[in-house]
């Protein structure tokens, strides 16, 4: 188990985060774990002082939870990854000063971001949206330092490309969107689904507990014995999203959106971190050299015994090497601007 991974509080995600031992006890006395676990979300912002937001635009209602205000260090968007939700950061989030301003935000579709049927759930579609709410929120007057994690890092990552004024530093973890040398257990999935016209189920999207617990073990490299009343509560929480995970997983693994960050790579002049899991069985680490060799200056941390998701498995490091990074690159501008 990776040293830091607070189980007592928050563990794993691939659809959000959950209290294993608090869930566990609490459900053992009651027949609604999926709704204990909506629960545990609101308590846990609480009482890390997040509050609950919306911007509207044009119709358009952005969901997103925020701490802090804008101050000396520059603001932080986080953006989650597939089927997950702005909690997911809940486990970061713990560890970064309250005085920084945070923000996490819904992506489209997601939990309490507006979901429609004519949207466009690709890469480029989703970086066209995020920059709608950065607008409408005013996130942009400064620069900003953007996270983000699987398809979130995607989406960052083709978003600092886009609109790279905005950034003043940026964190992909385990991103989406590069064309890794080593194939992993995922990639495997993804073919036979390939092969079968899309016909055999998602492993990322499980409709049964049998099938949670193996997106666990596929996404974390940790292993948890997850009570099966948890489970079914997990499944109940995303089955009736299952359709639109669907629409969306079919988008990101097109031709359009699957390479997307490898695309936009040379475009990039932000600043940028990549943080890996080692043992990642969804996007291989190999994608870090990638990255590395193609924008020779930015900054790689590879994390011992851990997979894809590094922000459950190893949120306390991840915190400490985003706030290290944004304070390294904030040094670095002001003694550019005493130089010169």
């Amino acid at each position: 188990m990776a040293a830091d991974l607070d189980v007592v509080n928050l563990c794993i995600i691939a659809g959000g985060t959950l209290a294993i031992p608090i869930l566990a006890f609490l459900a053992s006395f009651l027949l609604w774990p999926s709704a204990l676990i909506k629960v545990y979300y609101w308590y846990w912002r609480r009482t890390l002082g997040l509050q609950v937001g919306y911007a509207d635009c044009g119709g358009y209602r952005f969901c997103y939870s925020y701490r802090g205000k804008p101050g000396m260090r520059p603001s932080i968007l986080m953006l989650h990854g597939f089927s997950a939700h702005k909690d997911t950061w809940l486990t970061v989030v713990k560890y970064l000063p309250k005085h920084l301003h945070i923000m996490c935000v819904d992506m489209p579709g997601h939990e309490g971001t507006t979901r429609t049927n004519t949207d466009d759930y690709s890469i480029q579609g989703q970086v066209k949206r995020i920059h709608q709410f950065v607008e409408t929120i005013r996130l942009n007057r400064k620069q900003f330092h953007l996270v983000g994690t699987g398809m979130g890092g995607n989406v960052a990552g083709v978003y600092a490309a886009c609109y790279p004024s905005e950034i003043c530093s940026m964190t992909l973890i385990c991103p989406d969107g590069i064309r890794h040398p080593c194939e992993t257990k995922f990639d495997n999935h993804v073919q036979d689904l390939e092969h079968s016209n899309y016909t055999l189920n998602i492993p990322l999207i499980p409709t049964t507990p049998e099938e949670m617990e193996d997106m666990f073990k596929l996404c974390s490299h940790v292993r948890f014995k997850i009570p099966q009343q948890i489970l079914q509560g997990l499944v109940d929480v995303r089955e009736p999203h299952n359709t639109f995970y669907q629409e969306v997983f079919m988008e990101i693994v097109g031709e359009k959106s699957r390479y997307a960050l490898q695309d936009h790579l040379h475009l990039i002049t932000t600043p940028l971190q990549v943080i890996w899991g080692k043992q990642d069985q969804v996007v291989d680490v190999s994608g870090a050299a990638v990255i590395a060799e193609t924008l020779p200056g930015c900054r790689v941390d590879l994390l011992e015994n851990c997979g894809h998701s590094v922000v459950m498995e190893r949120p306390s490091r991840t915190a400490k090497l985003i706030l290290e990074f944004i304070i390294l690159q904030q040094n670095a501008r002001s003694g550019t601007k005493k130089a010169t």
